[in-house]
């Protein structure tokens, strides 16, 4: 059972000297609030917000209406939540704002991707860091955060402690879980191999690779996409081999 002590300490005002107590008081607001932004970034990757912004064309912009119109939303006040979602991801420049002005006179924000979003959408290349980061926000993972204070005070795996088991047992376990997992894996490999192989070069010369924890195959894939001497020999869990495809030269 996890304790908390907070109130047996006595209150006390500290003092920094040099520093801003109102910027400082600014800070401690936005930490309190800081769930909001990757929980909004969450909904917008899963709505699929960003992918339809990218969609409209290089540096196009969107009203909200316009947005919702492309989702299946039975909701009439749609566009009134998008706008308050995507207006929060343009204050911290993950998207760009602008105004239009309508025949009524009155204002209506749009709203394009920002530079970031090269990063969070689907691009020809392979690889995105969206499924990685709804991975580490979905409800399976954020469930091993609140027994940290466990943890630390007991012992023990968060996750492990959440849920009986390691964070590697569970998907086979949990098929949806299982292909979010998969699916953060295999694109964040997708980024990160692209990238080393522009600059590594020692897999020249080899005949065999064998990748342990390789997942569902995609850095073999990479490696013998550009070194197609290479003999693959991709060994995982049998759950997560279930969903991997199957490719030329890998066992």
């Amino acid at each position: 059972m996890s304790s908390n002590r907070r109130d047996s300490y006595p209150m006390s005002k500290l003092q920094f000297e040099g520093e801003d107590e109102e910027e400082l008081g600014k800070l401690a607001v936005r930490l309190a609030n800081s769930i909001v932004l990757p929980m909004a970034l969450k909904s917008a990757l899963e709505l699929n917000l960003i992918e339809i912004m990218a969609g409209a064309g290089d540096g196009a912009f969107l009203s909200p209406s316009e947005i919702a119109a492309q989702l299946p939303a039975r909701n009439p006040d749609a566009p009134v939540l998008l706008d308050r979602v995507l207006r929060l991801l343009a204050s911290y420049s993950i998207l760009r704002c602008s105004l239009r002005t309508l025949d009524n006179g009155e204002a209506e924000r749009l709203y394009g991707v920002g530079p970031i979003c090269k990063f969070l959408t689907r691009n020809p290349d392979g690889g995105s860091i969206g499924p990685l980061f709804l991975l580490h926000h979905d409800k399976v993972f954020m469930e091993s955060w609140y027994h940290l204070n466990d943890a630390i005070l007991e012992g023990g795996i968060p996750f492990n402690r959440a849920y009986g088991m390691t964070a590697f047992e569970y998907p086979g376990t949990d098929p949806r879980f299982n292909r979010v997992f998969n699916e953060a894996m295999s694109n964040h490999t997708t980024l990160i191999m692209k990238r080393i192989l522009q600059i590594y070069k020692g897999f020249e010369g080899l005949k065999v690779l064998v990748d342990v924890g390789g997942g569902i195959g995609v850095t073999l894939k990479i490696i013998t996409s550009e070194y197609p001497q290479i003999k693959g020999i991709n060994y995982d869990l049998p759950h997560v081999l279930a969903d991997a495809p199957s490719y030329p030269g890998i066992e």
